[in-house]
């Protein structure tokens, strides 16, 4: 069970004593909890008493009379108020009036009882305080992860843009100023790498918008019967130039008439991640094997490569935002970090799976596997 500290404050010791006894094996709990709520209950007669409580025990929730000796309840939650302490506080009083109300409403205070009260009030009462409390702050926890990853998402996202901006600047610095020589052919490599860091960029944003499109559920669908036979000669057709250049040869074996009832641009998607990725992480002179297949119940297609292939440790993380598996290898390969996750998401938009088989240095095979 999990404990929550409450504080009870009254100067009269037998509504003490009566709410202490009440609540002695009285536990919340809730269908969407995980566990159930139990109380370690304080005892304080005066606010100031109180304030000595909350300073040392950190209080959960607090039972606060207002018709106290000294410092009464509403200077005990103003004070609570001005030190933003995450309390839950519910009056107990005799003397409730509009202006008690709105004042300790406007301090923050959950609720009223009014005395005399019931066992059963007291009980009610408390549900109602966990509850909100429970829900209050898995609130305050989600929207504070939600901060961490947007901070993450930017901080990758920035580095991801701004270094191939530095190095494309640094090129066209170095032929504005005539650096290396006086014919074009002089900065034929520099420019040439210019090119390729501004596709890079090119196709981070793009990947970054069907990311985008698909969180948001903005994505526009049409969905019609797709041959994935044609589909995948038409991801080949696309990536060839590619392989051509990396000596990687690409073979394609399937039955024929397999339709699938999709949404095109999202199977070429796909395809394309897994194919392109195939090409670009292969060994000079390799091979990719792509088999479309329907067995029983889904239909199945798999990417095969004889590349450089993958540790079991980053395999565990391939498919997650942003991530590029950095060595010797790779380099000099460029890419957004965000194909194979979102090659992922889409899989799953059709209850489908993907999973990897890989061995450094031989090879990678990944299989994608959507129900019929």
């Amino acid at each position: 069970m999990s404990k929550l500290k409450l504080l009870v404050v009254d100067d009269e010791e037998g509504i003490r004593f009566g709410i202490k006894r009440v609540l002695m094996n009285f536990s919340v709990s809730f269908p969407f909890m995980d566990d159930d709520f139990t109380f370690d209950i304080f005892e304080a007669e005066t606010g100031e008493k109180a304030i000595e409580i909350i300073e040392s025990e950190g209080i959960d929730i607090m039972l606060l009379d207002n018709k106290l000796p000294g410092m009464d309840g509403i200077e005990v939650l103003d004070y609570i108020n001005k030190k933003e302490y995450d309390i839950s506080v519910t009056m107990i009083t005799s003397y409730a009036s509009l202006d008690l109300a709105v004042k300790a409403t406007t301090y923050g205070a959950y609720n009223f009882i009014p005395k005399p009260f019931t066992p059963q009030e007291i009980k009610t009462s408390l549900e109602s305080i966990t509850k909100n409390l429970f829900l209050k702050r898995m609130t305050q926890k989600l929207k504070q992860e939600d901060k961490q990853v947007r901070f993450q998402f930017l901080s990758v996202l920035s580095h991801e843009l701004k270094s191939p901006i530095n190095a494309i600047e640094g090129y066209l610095k170095i032929i504005q100023e005539k650096q290396v020589g006086e014919k074009v052919d002089d900065y034929m490599l520099m420019i040439n790498r210019s090119i390729e860091r501004l596709k890079g960029m090119r196709t981070l944003i793009l990947d970054l918008l069907d990311l985008t499109k698909m969180e948001t559920n903005s994505k526009q669908r049409r969905l019609v019967n797709v041959d994935l036979m044609e589909i995948a000669k038409v991801v080949i057709d696309t990536v060839e130039p590619l392989a051509i250049q990396r000596n990687v040869k690409i073979y394609l074996e399937g039955e024929d008439d397999i339709f699938i009832n999709a949404d095109r641009n999202e199977i070429e998607i796909i395809f394309n991640n897994l194919v392109s990725n195939a090409v670009k992480y292969n060994k000079e002179g390799g091979k990719v094997y792509i088999n479309i297949s329907k067995a029983k119940g889904y239909y199945q297609i798999t990417v095969e490569d004889t590349g450089i292939g993958i540790s079991e440790e980053d395999s565990a993380l391939l498919f997650h935002d942003f991530v590029r598996i950095r060595n010797a290898q790779t380099k000099d390969t460029t890419g957004s970090g965000l194909g194979l996750s979102i090659a992922k998401k889409m899989v799953e938009m059709y209850k489908g799976t993907i999973d990897l088989e890989s061995t450094p240095n031989v090879g990678s095979k990944f299989t994608v596997k959507i129900p019929v």
